[in-house]
């Protein structure tokens, strides 16, 4: 099993452990083999990043997408005021444009030597992170998916793994097997597999009072999955209990966000969704339930804690799962 911490590919977030031979060290030494990275979204990966660091890939993602991509400009437009705001969104203004970006993002994850490469598969609109009611079913997500995920590798060798990552908005949750087969059999892809995000899975239940409620469930999620469950290649290994925020939370968007831009609606709602998708570290050893019944090639801890004190929190999880450093 590899495993890995979730980091954007630039060098000040390599800084805080005094460079990437620091973060190494860091990593070797509690026994963790490099780091999943992502796109900043702004600069290249940098020349000092060394490749053999790299143990997978996280591709770029757009939260609200399946409109701008069906071409229904009107409601696109309704959501994000303007063409400007639009081309920011997307990186462009036509649904080929988004597929470009895409497309650009595996070509950074080939020449890093990626062993695999994470797609979100979800869509979720500002005002549907508030209010929970959905504007498309699972299956128009998971299709939709499947038509990107097969334009984008079109042509490519097959010499990585493509994960696709549940989410608890719509699209793939890992809730119901027949929808999780529906999207993996309509990718054209034989090295093809799930990156399960366990505390994704952990918010698709808002009745979840714990942590050891969390694993009971994903574990009974994982059950019921049944011969589809060995399709878990990888996992994203947090948790979050935010039941009690959701059922207090959601329900209408709040006057500030309704009534503002979608540039000033950014910030507010990105805490929300903080506070949903908590990203902490497990502390209840009955998480290694979860590992031990997955046994996934890739393992990342993905907190959400930047510099030392992603490493105060790794320690945390690590111990958790008896796997700190002697």
């Amino acid at each position: 099993m590899i495993q890995s911490m979730n980091l954007p590919l630039a060098d000040e977030f390599a800084e805080p452990f005094g460079g990437w031979d620091g973060l190494r060290s860091e990593l070797h030494a509690r026994g963790i083999d490099g780091v999943e990275g992502i796109w900043t979204g702004l600069n290249e990966p940098p020349d000092a990043f060394p490749r053999n660091l790299l143990t997978g890939y996280h591709l770029t993602f757009f939260p609200d997408w399946v409109d701008f991509y069906r071409g229904r400009k009107d409601i696109v437009r309704a959501k994000f005021g303007d063409d400007e705001t639009i081309s920011m969104v997307y990186w462009g203004s036509r649904p080929e444009d988004m597929i470009e970006a895409y497309r650009a993002d595996l070509r950074r994850a080939l020449s890093l030597g990626a062993d695999y490469v994470v797609f979100h598969v979800s869509d979720v609109s500002v005002e549907e992170c508030w209010t929970y009611r959905w504007r498309h079913t699972d299956e128009e997500v998971l299709d939709a998916s499947a038509e990107v995920i097969n334009t984008i590798l079109e042509g490519l060798p097959e010499k990585f793994d493509l994960l696709v990552e549940n989410q608890w908005w719509p699209g793939l949750t890992l809730t119901d097997p027949a929808k999780t087969d529906r999207l993996l059999n309509a990718i054209g892809w034989n090295r093809k597999g799930i990156m399960l995000d366990t505390g994704h899975l952990m918010n698709a239940n808002p009745a979840i009072r714990s942590e050891a409620d969390g694993v009971r469930w994903i574990l009974d999620c994982i059950e019921a999955h049944g011969e589809t469950s060995k399709m878990i290649r990888g996992m994203h290994f947090h948790q979050g209990v935010s039941g009690e925020y959701v059922r207090t939370h959601i329900g209408e968007v709040p006057a500030k966000i309704a009534n503002g831009s979608y540039t000033d609606s950014f910030g507010p709602n990105y805490r929300h969704i903080q506070q949903i998708d908590r990203h902490e570290p497990w502390t209840d050893p009955a998480c290694v339930q979860i590992i031990e019944r997955v046994e996934p090639a890739y393992l990342t801890h993905e907190l959400a804690a930047w510099g030392r004190a992603y490493l105060d929190a790794l320690d945390v999880q690590l111990k958790t799962i008896g796997r700190e450093p002697e």
